[in-house]
């Protein structure tokens, strides 16, 4: 008789049977009923279940008026000062310190570079005249010392003066030695009037 039904009827609503031709309707069997079922269901956001909390100092230096400790503002250690005191000494020594502590010998004097014996004169045995002008330098110290190279100032009736440089090829002279030099010059259209000779600055 089940299967001439088209809705089952549920707890609390009555459903009308299926009408045979004759208009009779057929009694309902106990089983075809069916009992509602309800379920409870929890609103959402009153879990009681805590959730992880971050610590309390995680980000506390973000906070308004909690200074951030700056780098480098921690005084150094021994090691920092040890190292920094043998910097300085270091630079003292480069730059001439150790001059200081290595005093002149006070007995030793310093060289003494001299002229002598300069002499001038005009050579006319050419096919034009010359200038010649012969001396010697010397050392009267008591150190070797470079001798630098020679200046000749040659001046005019005139008043005009013209300087020659004479090299010595960095030569060298030791206490008591001597150098020889010559030198031939243009003399001048209105003549000579001095001549001199000096150590090049």
């Amino acid at each position: 008789m089940a299967e001439w039904r088209t809705a089952r009827p549920v707890s609390g609503e009555i459903m009308a049977a299926r009408r045979n031709g004759a208009g009779q309707p057929f009694p309902l069997a106990g089983s075809d009923v069916v009992e509602a079922e309800f379920e409870t269901v929890a609103i959402a956001g009153t879990s009681s279940t805590a959730l992880p909390s971050a610590a309390r100092g995680g980000l506390a230096f973000l906070a308004a008026g909690t200074p951030a400790a700056a780098p480098f503002t921690k005084p150094g250690g021994t090691v920092f000062w040890t190292a920094g005191l043998m910097v300085v000494a270091l630079a003292f020594w480069v730059s001439g310190g150790h001059a200081l502590l290595h005093p002149r010998d006070p007995g030793a004097q310093p060289a003494a570079l001299t002229l002598s014996g300069v002499v001038s004169r005009v050579d006319l045995s050419g096919p034009r005249p010359l200038l010649r002008v012969d001396g010697e330098a010397g050392n009267d110290g008591a150190a070797r010392a470079e001798l630098p190279p020679l200046e000749i100032r040659v001046a005019g009736l005139d008043g005009t003066v013209t300087r020659y440089k004479l090299g010595t090829v960095s030569r060298s002279l030791g206490p008591g030695e001597r150098f020889a030099f010559s030198s031939r010059l243009d003399v001048p259209r209105n003549g000579v009037k001095s001549v001199s000779v000096t150590f090049a600055e």
